[in-house]
C-alpha cells in the first residue's frame, strides 16, 4: 500500500488538474466514480461489496481518502486490489491535485475500474471534481431520510443514490416513499439502488451497472 500524506495547499486551479486527469483516464478508458457519504454510512463496507463480485472480471484501483489513519485502506487491500492511500491531515475532502498525485504510484494502462472513496462528509466533497465519471453518494438508513433535503448540493450532484443497511430498516422509523420524494425533488435523474452489505440485497444489481459503464467507457476507447 502506497500511503500519500498531504503537506501543502494546491497551488493550481482544481479544474484543471481534474480536466487533466479526465483526460488521461478517458485515453485508457477507465471508468471512475467518486464515493461520497458521511462518516459510518457504510462506504468502505459497500466498496468491499463491489470488489467481491467484480474482481474476477475487472481490473480495479482504489484511492482511499482519510484524514489520518489507514483503517480503510487496510481493508480494501486485503480484498486483493491495489490501493492508494490518501492522508488528508485534517481536511475535510480530497481534491484533484491529490488525485493526480495518487495516480502517479499506479499503473493506469492496466486499470478499468478506479474508485475513489473520498473523506465521509456531506458537505465539502460535493464542491471538488475529481476527474469522476460519476459522483456516487452512499446513505444509511441509520442516518435518517431527511439528509438530502439537509445537504442538497451533495444529492444534487450526484448520479447515483446507495441506500444501504435497508436490513435495518424495520428498527427505524425512515421512511422510503419520503426519501424518494425529497431526493427525486432535488435531482429527478438520479439512479437509485437499495442494497444490505450484511445480508447481500441489491449487491449484484449495483455491481452488473457499474460492469455495464466500465464496457461502455472501453468501447469508447
Amino acid at each position: 500500500m502506497k500511503q500519500i500524506l498531504v503537506k501543502k495547499d494546491i497551488l493550481k486551479s482544481n479544474d484543471e488538474i481534474a480536466k487533466k486527469n479526465r483526460e488521461a483516464f478517458s485515453q485508457k478508458g477507465i471508468f471512475s466514480i467518486n464515493m461520497l457519504g458521511s462518516p459510518g454510512a457504510g462506504k468502505t463496507s459497500v466498496l468491499e461489496q463491489i470488489i467481491k463480485s467484480l474482481k474476477a472480471e475487472v481490473n480495479m484501483t482504489v484511492i482511499e481518502g482519510d484524514l489520518y489513519t489507514t483503517k480503510d485502506a487496510e481493508r480494501i487491500e486485503n480484498q486483493g486490489v491495489q490501493v492508494i492511500q490518501v492522508n488528508t491531515g485534517g481536511g475535510c475532502h480530497l481534491d484533484a491535485s491529490m488525485i493526480e498525485e495518487a495516480i502517479k504510484y499506479i499503473e493506469i494502462k492496466d486499470v478499468d475500474f478506479l474508485i475513489i472513496e473520498n473523506v465521509g462528509n456531506l458537505v465539502c466533497p460535493a464542491s471538488y471534481d475529481l476527474s469522476e465519471d460519476m459522483k456516487v453518494t452512499v446513505l444509511s438508513i441509520t442516518e435518517g431520510n431527511d439528509k438530502p433535503l439537509k445537504y442538497p448540493s451533495m444529492f444534487q450532484k450526484s448520479e447515483i443514490l446507495i441506500v444501504n443497511k435497508i436490513d435495518l430498516i424495520e428498527h427505524t422509523n425512515f421512511s422510503m416513499d419520503e426519501l424518494y420524494n425529497d431526493i427525486k425533488s432535488l435531482n429527478e435523474n438520479i439512479k437509485i439502488f437499495e442494497i444490505s452489505c450484511r445480508t447481500g440485497e441489491g449487491i449484484n444489481k449495483l455491481s452488473t451497472f457499474f460492469k455495464e459503464k466500465i464496457k461502455d467507457k472501453r468501447r469508447n476507447i
